[in-house]
Formats: structure tokens, C-alpha cells, sequence
């Protein structure tokens, strides 16, 4: 079937701020699509809901689903735990308001590039442990999760990378400005020792990117903890570009489309690796 997408922009209460949302519906669409909650990337500092409207608008058409792509509060003005705590009151938004869109509550997943992913990672450890809102599915691409920044790649050996090891860190000083949030799970997904009970996870790195090892560690902390999980390392890819690259648009429109549609059931812990 081919679908034509309704957006529309919501302003919802934030952890410190108001905060905007952009919905993006198929239309026409069958009841009950499932609901996948974007985060853009812009290493916590900088990026848009314009930013991300490429992905989440292939997402949405390509899964099907609705989409909510999350305008969250950024550093240095809105330090940590802003952009947490405002994801997580858009998962509430979701969840409450899923139906009115045609979205099904019970089919959520989350999804995020750069300091997006680590967001949306962040989330589904915030929604694990207050337990109002069920999150099945997770997609990380080339996440900054290890604000300690020690497994980071050779740069002599990258060198088309087009991440920056002194830019990453200025962004997470803005981000972190006290050096014991460093080590929060919410803000440092790769340290934390509790990964059990997580949602399925999907996580693209990219070859040509100096943090392609914490997002491959992550995905093997998953897997150690039972989560099932899947991961690539994208080729010849840089950090930047893989949101917007056609393979990695129909591996995740495939695998929420898997996670999201079955019922929900006790799923054996299994892992897949693959391209690594």
C-alpha cells in the first residue's frame, strides 16, 4: 500500500521547559499501528526536529508506524537529566495519547542517532524502572553512551572518521557538567551494571567512526544480560550519515516492524551479530 504521511506538531510539558513534538501518521493506515518515539542527534548541544524529519518520516512510511520525533532540551542551557526526563514525558504522551493518532499503546519503541541514541537508550532504562510505560523495542545509531570516553577507536587508523574526540568531549562537559553525573546509568548507558529486562535492541555502528567500539560493547553488555540484540558495523559509513542510509532506513523499518507487530510474549534471550 502506498502511504502519504499527516504531520503534525504538539507542545507538551518538558522536565524544565516546554518541548515539541512532531507526529508523523501514514495515512490511510490500518488501526493500531505501532508507535516509535525518534530522538535526533547533535552531540547534546545542537540539532532539530528539522534534522530528523528524513528519518523519521522514512520511518513512519517505511514500517508503517507513528513516529514522535522528540524536540528535547539541550546543553548548556538544559544540562542533564533535561533531555532524559523530557524523553521520558514524551513515552507518557505516547502511550497516553497512542490511540487518538491510530497508534497502539502496548507496541512502543524508541529509536535515536548520536546523542539521540544515547537518549533513547537512557529511556528504556528510565521506563524500565518506573514501570509506566512499556517500551518493546529499542534502535541505536552510532550512540555516544561512555561519557569517560575510553574505548574510543585509533584515530591514526580512521582516518576518513568524521567524529572528533575534543568535540565529543566539550559536548558532554556541556551535557555533564558535574563529573559524578558521569557515571549515572541515565547519562552513561555503557556503565551501567543493570541491563536485564531491557527491550530488544537493534544498534548500528558505523566503520568509519572513532565510537564504533562503545556502540559494539553496548550491544555485547546486551547481550551478556540476556536482551536480545542485533548488531552491524555499516562498511565504509560514517557517523553522520547513517541515519539517512537506505540499508540502515529498511533494517529499521524491519526490525520494528518485527519486535512491534507480534504479541507480546516471553522471548528466549538471543543474539545476532552480524558484519562485525
Amino acid at each position: 500500500m502506498a502511504y502519504q504521511l499527516k504531520v503534525e506538531d504538539v507542545r507538551i510539558a518538558g522536565h524544565a521547559q516546554p518541548i515539541s513534538l512532531r507526529v508523523y501518521r501514514p495515512v490511510p493506515h490500518a488501526k493500531s499501528l505501532p508507535v516509535v518515539l525518534y530522538f535526533h542527534g547533535g552531540g547534546f548541544v545542537s540539532g532539530s526536529l528539522a534534522d530528523a524529519e528524513m528519518t523519521a518520516s522514512e520511518l513512519a512510511l517505511r514500517t508503517p508506524a507513528i513516529v514522535v520525533s522528540v524536540g528535547y532540551s539541550l546543553a548548556p542551557e538544559f544540562p542533564f537529566p533535561a533531555a532524559p526526563e523530557d524523553a521520558y514525558r514524551a513515552a507518557r504522551w505516547a502511550f497516553v495519547n497512542a490511540r487518538a493518532y491510530g497508534g497502539a499503546p502496548q507496541r512502543i519503541g524508541v529509536a535515536g542517532h548520536d546523542a539521540g541514541a544515547n537518549i533513547a537508550a537512557s529511556l528504556t532504562l528510565i521506563a524500565r524502572d518506573r514501570g509506566e510505560v512499556p517500551i518493546r523495542a529499542q534502535a541505536l545509531l552510532a550512540p555516544l553512551l561512555d561519557p569517560s570516553m575510553t574505548r574510543i577507536a585509533d584515530e591514526r587508523k580512521l582516518r576518513e572518521a568524521d567524529t572528533d574526540v575534543s568535540e565529543c568531549a566539550r559536548c558532554y562537559r556541556a551535557y555533564l557538567p558535574e563529573p559524578a553525573q558521569r557515571l549515572h546509568p541515565y547519562a552513561a548507558p555503557l556503565e551501567s551494571t543493570r541491563l536485564a529486562g531491557l527491550p530488544a535492541a537493534f544498534i548500528a555502528s558505523a566503520e568509519h567512526d572513532l565510537l564504533h567500539i562503545e556502540a559494539e560493547r553496548y550491544a555485547s553488555n546486551l547481550i551478556s544480560a540476556g536482551v536480545p540484540t542485533q548488531v552491524r558495523r555499516h562498511k565504509s559509513a560514517k557517523h553522520s550519515a547513517l541515519p539517512s542510509l537506505p540499508e540502515v532506513l529498511d533494517e529499521l523499518s524491519t526490525f520494528f516492524r518485527q519486535q512491534l507487530a507480534a504479541p507480546v510474549s516471553a522471548a528466549s534471550p538471543t543474539a545476532l551479530a552480524a558484519n562485525l
